[in-house]
């Protein structure tokens, strides 16, 4: 395999410009620090995009690849490349960071400008977490995520936002540290972080089942994968509207790239002895959560329990190890960050003008706010997998792959996409059709002319990915292939 080395060092540039913008931010007015966020991160976006333009979708070799010596009595080198699977994350994580500088443009009026420059700090943790080539700097990004997170919730979050910060801290500083000792554990065994290389070295069967224990309790806290998906609600009941969009766009995806950049080609025998209770999980994990989903009130956890659903999509995808699965999970998670952190965005709007979140006191907003209600539609629509729309390729993908797997995987894939589109669609009837409240009468409750810029590109990527989804399978052929490959995809022995 033939890695394309690149002279000008973009991926570099992309990860630490958003730091360096927090750090001017840190100096300037409340007025100038809003502009100076929306300029630093569009400029990113800018610099991403050669990376599309010129990356090669034929071969499964990191391209735009950055390596200098770091810490050499460790081995440890700063290495920064992307494949197919990373490249569309890095996408996300630019667009995502943009439209969050834009929803909070009046929602947040307190400590302005620590709000915008730890929005910038979170850009660059995802930004280099899916540019990273070596298992250190993985991980330094992973726990660099941590802080701005920590500090949207419990400075700029809700009533209870001292607890859900906490909480969410918690549970992902426990993950971590058992991370930790599976990247000190590595390094002893093997002498290298290099994930390349780490890929080419095959270790004892014993190993990586202990490894593959460590990692994965650190990725299936941020999937959240059931039983350790508690803090998600608390954590995105109580976050600012830009802080729920990061969680969950970028924050839970996370894991799901863990597993697949660490655990398939570095653990494959591991991955083949866990396979069946990590599919036995991800099952559970889609039903149960579309179930309490469905007994929600309160909008934003509802929202909140239908990504624990969506996010059992994504590992059972990975797990059933063919094609279909792997591929239509990653498209899931590309998926699931444009429509759901669309809906985070249009709860947060619609709580500026009417401040609750209770289901039950809204209604009628088709005659009171009428885009915000055709928008609202689209991404309910495709939050549901309605065919046309993104969310639809990438469960019929998990769901044939779960059918090649086992029968009944498949159908509680399906009846969670039939429960899915129960709760989205009696979500939009309670709050846009009927009579309008009496409450809301008088109160301007549509957008403006700021906040339909900031839906348009997720409800543009809804549509485009759902009628052309080879705009995003395309980059993932080749690096899916060199991942099963890596994972011995053979196809697991006996019903379960």
């Amino acid at each position: 395999m033939v890695t394309l080395v690149t002279t000008f060092p973009i991926l570099t540039v992309m990860t630490f410009l958003p730091l360096a913008g927090a750090a001017v931010i840190l100096l300037l007015g409340d007025r100038m620090a809003r502009w100076f966020a929306l300029t630093t991160t569009l400029v990113v976006c800018a610099v991403s995009v050669p990376l599309y333009l010129g990356f090669d979708k034929s071969s499964s070799a990191l391209q735009f690849v950055e390596t200098v010596p770091w810490i050499r009595s460790w081995n440890v080198v700063y290495g920064m490349g992307v494949d197919g699977i990373s490249l569309p994350f890095i996408f996300l994580s630019t667009v995502i960071s943009v439209l969050c500088v834009g929803a909070s443009w009046t929602a947040v009026q307190v400590r302005v400008r620590e709000f915008y420059a730890a929005l910038l700090v979170a850009e660059t943790a995802m930004i280099g977490l899916f540019a990273s080539t070596n298992l250190f700097l993985f991980y330094v990004f992973w726990e660099v995520m941590l802080v701005p997170v920590f500090l949207l919730i419990g400075v700029w979050g809700g009533p209870s936002r001292i607890y859900a910060s906490i909480k969410f801290l918690l549970f992902t500083l426990a993950g971590s540290v058992l991370m930790l000792v599976g990247l000190i554990a590595l390094l002893e065994a093997t002498g290298t972080l290099d994930f390349e290389t780490l890929a080419k070295t095959r270790l004892s069967s014993d190993l990586q089942a202990w490894l593959f224990v460590a990692f994965t309790a650190a990725f299936g806290v941020k999937v959240p994968m059931f039983p350790v998906h508690t803090w998600l609600p608390d954590a995105h009941t109580e976050a600012p509207t830009a802080g729920s969009v990061i969680l969950a766009g970028i924050l839970l995806k996370m894991g799901g790239y863990g597993l697949l950049r660490i655990a398939l080609p570095i653990l494959p025998d591991a991955v083949q002895l866990f396979a069946k209770p990590m599919l036995v999980l991800s099952a559970i994990a889609i039903v149960y959560g579309a179930y309490v989903t469905l007994a929600q009130t309160d909008v934003k956890r509802l929202i909140a329990y239908s990504s624990i659903s969506h996010m059992g999509f994504v590992t059972l995808g990975i797990f059933t190890l063919n094609r279909s699965g792997v591929e239509g999970a990653i498209l899931q998670m590309i998926n699931h960050g444009i429509v759901t952190g669309a809906l985070f965005l249009c709860v947060g709007m619609i709580y500026e003008r009417t401040h609750t979140r209770d289901i039950a006191e809204y209604g009628g907003l088709s005659t009171l706010a009428p885009v915000y209600s055709t928008f609202l539609a689209i991404f309910c629509l495709a939050a549901a997998g309605f065919p046309g729309l993104n969310s639809f390729v990438g469960e019929f993908l998990i769901i044939s792959g779960a059918f090649k797997t086992w029968l009944w995987l498949g159908v509680a894939a399906v009846w969670g996409v039939a429960l899915g589109t129960t709760y989205m669609l009696w979500l939009y009837y309670r709050v846009v059709m009927g009579d309008a409240r009496p409450q809301f009468q008088g109160l301007r409750l549509d957008l403006n002319a700021r906040e339909v810029a900031t839906l348009v590109p997720l409800a543009l990527l809804a549509l485009v990915i759902g009628f052309y989804p080879e705009l995003v399978l395309g980059f993932l052929r080749a690096s899916v292939g060199q991942l099963l490959t890596a994972a011995g995809s053979g196809v697991m022995a006996g019903p379960l």
